[in-house]
């Protein structure tokens, strides 16, 4: 079954973003695109502990029909089929750190644990 297209109405800009970000993966895929610039699905997967194939999957074909990535596939064989951001999908990257910066500050006054990254250096530390 086909999702509605996300296109409104919307009571506030608010709403009309996180209609765009919404789902648990979606934040964290645009943080690894944006850590890395360009990465390959299995790549991605592994950056992203826990999410499945067919999550990944169907928030990689919303975000570029929301126009916030480009899926790039290379003519070889086996196809390499490679993710990065548009400006539209850096320009929302960017417009999201202040909410990255409440969410650090969260996970220090609660004293919230982090998951175990591949990349934990990148990661700041509370």
């Amino acid at each position: 079954m086909a999702k509605a297209p996300r296109n409104g109405p919307y009571i506030c800009g608010i709403d009309a973003a996180l209609d765009v970000v919404s789902g648990k993966w979606k934040g964290l895929i645009l943080w690894e695109l944006d850590e890395h610039g360009v990465r390959r699905f299995a790549e991605l997967r592994r950056g992203l502990p826990g999410v499945s194939e067919k999550m990944l999957t169907q928030h990689l074909r919303e975000m570029e029909a929301d126009g916030l990535l480009t899926r790039r596939v290379h003519a070889e064989v086996p196809p390499r089929v490679e993710y990065s951001l548009t400006e539209h999908g850096a320009a929302l990257n960017t417009a999201l750190a202040p909410l990255g910066a409440w969410g650090v500050d969260r996970i220090r006054r609660e004293r919230s644990e982090l998951v175990e990254h591949r990349d934990a250096a990148a990661l700041p530390r509370p």
